[in-house]
């Protein structure tokens, strides 16, 4: 990379004219940010270059039957994975946190209730689809803050609202961000899913999209209780790795929110199919998702995943996930969702 960066910059400079134009986003330009400096420009062509000729190899490959997936390029051609989620690091420091709640809950902790479905599951359906049936609500973008989160926990929220009420209406991520600090999260530096149930419980409430709008960076928390739209009495965590277990909660509970690893430029630049990396960690956790389903696609099981990075990634915001494969990619190791 250093030999390339090096013979660019004794080249003629790119103008922002050449720079490569991606598609849309909320809030962003049409292309590149990164394009307004030249020196940075140089970088991230050179990174967006680097990130299609990965793309066009494992097409090639996936046309000879060689992967289950496709891939394509997006608005994050640019960055580097780190610059997706939040760094090792940072995720580290945040299981730790989770570990130091769960060991220090005491009293909540018992009152949570870890589920134990047993030895047998029973027969399930083949497939669920949460989306059809009116429990989720549209993709969202998180943007250029690490509140990953909050966006899965909210979409397993509104799903039991839905459920109980047959209401769909968007939560509040911004409610969250700014107000669950207190509970161990890091607001756009991170967090993680249990932290913000704790704080909903606690807080008796949480507020819509509507009237307290998410704007990917943290602010002072404003949560007005007059605009509450529902609490919870508290939230379950699924047996760690048990995909069986999973599945029964998708079919008779409704979309979980989950943690996995999204680290893969694979991941990244998913684009159709069933995702499936041999590189995917079943141990490494940076990043929160929804299940809202699971099905069958060419002989392969999967878990049909909403992702809070737009409509521009993967298919149209969501990426089947390879499904009893081991707990690929970590999906079924800390399984939460809420109780009304």
């Amino acid at each position: 990379l250093f030999l390339v960066l090096e013979g660019l910059l004794l080249g003629s400079v790119w103008s922002k004219e050449t720079c490569p134009r991606f598609r849309p986003l909320p809030g962003i330009e049409l292309r590149s940010l990164a394009c307004k400096a030249s020196s940075q420009e140089i970088i991230r062509r050179t990174i967006w270059w680097e990130n299609n000729k990965k793309i066009e190899a494992h097409n090639a490959k996936h046309r000879d039957s060689n992967h289950t997936f496709k891939m394509a390029m997006n608005h994050f051609g640019d960055w580097v994975s780190d610059g997706i989620i939040v760094i090792d690091k940072i995720h580290k420091i945040c299981l730790l946190q989770y570990m130091l709640w769960i060991s220090q809950a005491g009293d909540r902790l018992s009152k949570m209730a870890i589920i134990s479905f047993g030895t047998k599951i029973g027969a399930l359906p083949q497939g669920i689809c949460w989306t059809s049936a009116g429990y989720v609500t549209e993709v969202k973008y998180q943007g250029p803050c690490s509140s990953c989160w909050a966006f899965s926990v909210t979409g397993s929220l509104e799903g039991q609202l839905f459920k109980k009420t047959g209401k769909l209406i968007s939560l509040s991520e911004q409610n969250l961000v700014d107000c669950s600090r207190g509970y161990g999260s890091n607001g756009c530096n991170g967090g993680w899913p249990s932290q913000a149930y704790q704080y909903i419980k606690d807080n008796r409430g949480i507020e819509a999209t509507a009237t307290y709008p998410y704007i990917a960076k943290h602010s002072t928390c404003n949560y007005d209780g007059s605009n509450k739209v529902t609490s919870i009495s508290g939230f379950k965590v699924l047996p760690f790795g048990n995909e069986a277990a999973l599945a029964k909660a998708v079919a008779e509970i409704g979309p979980i929110a989950v943690v996995i690893d999204a680290s893969l430029a694979s991941f990244q630049f998913y684009s159709s199919g069933v995702y499936y990396d041999v590189e995917c960690k079943s141990n490494k956790y940076n990043h929160a998702v929804l299940v809202v389903g699971y099905g069958v696609q060419g002989g392969q099981n999967y878990w049909n995943v909403k992702n809070s990075w737009g409509v521009f990634w993967g298919n149209n915001g969501y990426i089947r996930m390879a499904k009893d494969r081991n707990n690929h990619c970590a999906i079924a190791s800390y399984p939460m969702y809420p109780e009304i």
